[in-house]
């Protein structure tokens, strides 16, 4: 390979890289459009940060890796970034801190990028990069992911805003009703976890073969219809997120203000583990394992309108190593947090995988959470 053609191999990732995250930035800043400071600053839950928090978030994570560890800067603000170390400081307490708003606030988001562009330049980020971070422009993959991730937790925010008008489509899309109501999976060996190319989270290597006996799981996410089934038949069952009685002996969806007809055909979400457990067992059926819900992914109507929870505990794949920091993954394994698998509608195609996974506290319905059942075949 010459080094002209070298070059411009490097210049055609770096643009591509450059494109991205613009997108991915105008897609966050299209979500806040519509609101002023003191709704950005507001704290609505004491599970969800307000919204200039994660603003601020974004941008400080791309700092910190972006412009401080891979193009060795300094930081812009001192020692601004402990502010927005998610592991140091609880969801509760963020709208407390000195953190930056209102127009300082966009003025550091737009310096940031304008510093993270500059160190785009100036480095190789291809497959023989000698950097870890940079081999195939893994630093970048997960700035990416991260931001349309943060996108998706300010959506659950926005739910909370009275009169918030969503830039593009809300919800989960209508399940197609037609078809079998399970798939049978056969027992065998199958791979799990993330491919050996391409990005993955370190908690999806390696990639290992796993025994499953033979199950059936539901062709489609179990919808608000079902739903509504159980809790009419289930003493003790609780509503999802949001959901609300409309007078009439039904229920309305009252996000963002509103008070709209449930629609029977659409996903459930907003369901907690316990939620989704307790369903489950009424309908005498189970909770898939992660694993069982990788082997069948590829054969799943409607994955991605909604995360689906599994039995699994969050725990580590054999042969697991941090990277490119433990906090992300390896201080949540354990049995206190379950996994859940196959994106929403609020996920970005960018981010969505079979390998992806994702975890919450069982007692949460916050997210864009829901399920399908499985039985023994």
């Amino acid at each position: 390979m010459t080094a002209n053609t070298r070059e411009a191999q490097e210049d055609a990732r770096s643009e591509a890289i450059a494109n991205l995250l613009a997108e991915a930035r105008r897609r966050t800043l299209a979500l806040v459009e519509p609101l002023d400071d003191a709704q950005l600053n507001r704290v609505y839950s004491p599970i969800l940060s307000p919204l200039a928090w994660d603003l601020g978030h974004i941008a400080n994570f791309e700092e910190l890796w972006l412009v401080q560890t891979i193009g060795d800067r300094a930081p812009m603000h001192g020692e601004l970034g402990r502010f927005y170390d998610a592991i140091e400081n609880p969801r509760m307490t963020r709208g407390e801190l000195p953190i930056l708003r209102d127009a300082e606030l966009r003025s550091y988001m737009a310096d940031v990028r304008e510093r993270t562009l500059e160190v785009l330049d100036e480095i190789e980020i291809g497959p023989d990069a000698e950097q870890p971070l940079l081999r195939d422009g893994f630093v970048y993959e997960m700035l990416l992911a991260h931001e349309l991730q943060h996108n998706e937790t300010m959506l659950q925010l926005l739910q909370l805003v009275d009169g918030y008008e969503p830039p593009w489509q809300f919800g989960p899309a209508a399940v197609d009703s037609a078809g079998p109501e399970t798939i049978v999976i056969e027992g065998g060996s199958y791979e799990v976890g993330g491919p050996a190319g391409g990005f993955a989270y370190d908690n999806e290597r390696g990639c290992h073969a796993v025994e499953l006996a033979s199950f059936e799981i539901d062709r489609t996410p179990v919808t608000n219809g079902a739903y509504t089934e159980f809790m009419a038949n289930q003493a003790g069952a609780e509503p999802p997120g949001y959901w609300e009685p409309d007078g009439a002996g039904g229920w309305v969806n009252a996000a963002m203000g509103r008070r709209e007809p449930i629609e029977p055909d659409r996903p459930v979400v907003h369901v907690s583990w316990h939620q989704a457990d307790a369903f489950a067992r009424w309908a005498g059926k189970r909770l898939p394992s992660e694993f069982e819900w990788e082997a069948a992914s590829e054969r799943l109507d409607a994955v991605g309108q909604a995360w689906e929870w599994t039995s699994s505990d969050f725990l580590a794949y054999p042969g697991f190593e941090a990277f490119p920091y433990s906090e992300y993954s390896e201080v949540f394994f354990g049995d206190e947090h379950k996994v859940l698998r196959g994106g929403s509608w609020a996920t970005h195609p960018h981010v969505a995988r079979p390998s992806f996974r994702n975890w919450d506290l069982p007692q949460r319905g916050q997210i864009f959470s829901g399920l399908r059942c499985v039985r023994d075949a």
